[in-house]
């Protein structure tokens, strides 16, 4: 009798251990950004919820990262209000979230200036060759108008948002 009785308690510990690490597992998925903010003079972008900074990661932008995109092959980060519109895994670089770029406002601008605003801005990841890895800083900007981080940072990036979720680039 006493040997059913500890193999219902080993039995009923073991599964109250693996109801707590399936509660564990659950607690461990990252809360959602509703906004994402980069601030491209601190080199910042900001995962947000509720209006509080959740986390923060260092970025490299545009090779000319002074002032906002106006037209295409200006190697400028683009500064306004998107929204981050397709997840792409199939790319150069280790994940990509691509953003709503151009908005209204950049066509009505590229349009008045006569150029063409140009398009396929993301928030992504390094060169798939550097690894799983994130820099410890940059030392330039590289991008060709795009917003890079670290391959561990986009991998939360990624995570931590859905399409529709709002971007505001600031200066």
């Amino acid at each position: 009798m006493r040997k059913i009785l500890s193999r219902r308690a080993a039995l009923a510990a073991l599964s109250g251990g693996f109801a707590a690490l399936l509660t564990r597992g659950a607690a461990a998925q990252p809360l959602k950004a509703d906004k994402v903010i980069v601030y491209k003079s601190k080199r910042e972008l900001f995962l947000m919820r509720d209006g509080q900074a959740m986390q923060s990661f260092l970025v490299a932008l545009g090779e000319h990262p002074v002032g906002p995109k106006m037209k295409r092959g200006d190697g400028r980060t683009p500064e306004g209000f998107y929204r981050i519109d397709a997840r792409i895994t199939r790319t150069p670089y280790h994940l990509s979230l691509h953003l709503s770029y151009p908005n209204e406002a950049d066509r009505i601008s590229s349009e008045m200036e006569g150029v063409v605003a140009g398009g396929d801005i993301c928030i992504h990841g390094m060169p798939a060759e550097f690894g799983h890895t994130d820099p410890i800083g940059y030392f330039k900007d590289w991008t060709d108008g795009c917003v890079a981080v670290g391959n561990k940072a986009i991998e939360q990036i990624w995570a931590a948002v859905d399409i529709g979720t709002p971007v505001e680039i600031r200066a």
